[in-house]
């Protein structure tokens, strides 16, 4: 059984049926998300006893690490093996202050974006709870003594929202004292625009920061780039996210994949600009992470920089993404399929 799975009363229960006080169960859950201890029998305020029938009756970890990618500007990354032997990715991100998880939400994505390396096979399942909080937890042990995740980030393999009964426990569990104590003001959760799903999380009572990924501004390209959207449209999408901001106030931000030749001309970022205007909305656009074997390419500087000169006289709030992690194929997915030829480090094995 694994312990991690939050909405899940059975470690109470547990408690419980051994006759053992209530306390014991916050005091286990101090040891699970506050340390970076890797056994039960690291739990050293808890009986020995406790200790040993915690270690037979549940599992601490059900992934192991089969490689961990570190990059020279402090980005690492996990591939995880799963019970099932199926594989995923989470991303640790150091920038200034910050210590971000990057964490995955299913296993593939069926949502079909062309130049992305996580749906290439198509969707195997949904990933679990506690499958979503044990990579927050992995990420943060990468951590030195001192520093602890401020952030989450949704944006790992898989659609989020296609997964939403079992993210928003994942996220409520580390939003928790007795979790990760994480703010959902710190966390968001990245979507290519499921207008259904949308509306629920804006039914609250939690709300999280949403990225919509667009990149095009108008459905013809955007069919071809991402497949789901012949059947949703570009003004669903939209529809959505300006009722999400609108239940929430929580400044959207829309994402934009710059694809060389393909949404990255003068008459794109016209057109981008006229979709945004008016919006409480950060625009980032993000240099395409080129993936082994699909023939997309990045954009040259000057054809971003262009880019981002005509956003920016239309009055749009635009961040660009400076890539992260490129050496070790941190776009999610590249590694699952790819190998790690770019890899700077690949750690043994562990349980």
């Amino acid at each position: 059984m694994h312990i991690l799975e939050p909405e899940n009363p059975l470690l109470e229960r547990w408690l419980s049926d051994h006759g053992l006080p209530p306390f014991r169960a916050k005091q286990i859950r101090r040891w699970l998300f506050g340390s970076k201890i890797e056994t039960f029998r690291e739990m050293t305020n808890v009986p020995s006893d406790l200790r040993e029938a915690l270690a037979h009756d549940f599992q601490f970890w059900t992934t192991r690490i089969v490689t961990h990618s570190r990059a020279e500007d402090g980005t690492e990354k996990l591939l995880l093996e799963l019970t099932d032997r199926q594989r995923i990715e989470c991303v640790l991100l150091r920038e200034a202050n910050r210590r971000t998880a990057c964490i995955s939400s299913q296993v593939g994505c069926a949502m079909g974006c062309v130049f992305c390396a996580s749906g290439l096979d198509g969707v195997v399942r949904n990933l679990t709870a506690g499958e979503m909080v044990e990579q927050m937890l992995r990420l943060g042990r990468l951590l030195p003594e001192g520093e602890r995740l401020s952030h989450i980030v949704v944006m790992g393999m898989g659609e989020p929202l296609a997964n939403l009964d079992r993210l928003l426990p994942a996220l409520s569990q580390a939003g928790k004292k007795d979790g990760l104590g994480i703010s959902p003001r710190r966390v968001t959760i990245s979507t290519v625009g499921l207008p259904d799903a949308i509306n629920r999380l804006a039914m609250g009572p939690t709300y999280y920061n949403l990225a919509v990924s667009l990149h095009a501004a108008d459905d013809a390209i955007r069919n071809q780039l991402v497949p789901v959207n012949k059947t949703i449209g570009l003004r669903s999408v939209l529809k959505a996210a300006d009722d999400y901001f609108s239940a929430s106030r929580r400044r959207l931000t829309f994402e934009y994949v710059l694809l060389d030749g393909v949404n990255d001309r003068k008459e794109h970022a016209a057109r981008l600009a006229s979709l945004l205007a008016g919006r409480t909305a950060l625009l980032n656009l993000i240099p395409y992470n080129r993936v082994a074997g699909l023939p997309y390419q990045t954009p040259n500087r000057e054809t971003i920089d262009q880019f981002v000169a005509i956003l920016e006289d239309r009055g749009i709030n635009i961040q660009l993404r400076r890539r992260k992690g490129s050496r070790i194929d941190a776009a999610c997915g590249q590694l699952r399929r790819g190998g790690q030829e770019e890899s700077t480090e690949i750690a043994p094995l562990k349980p």
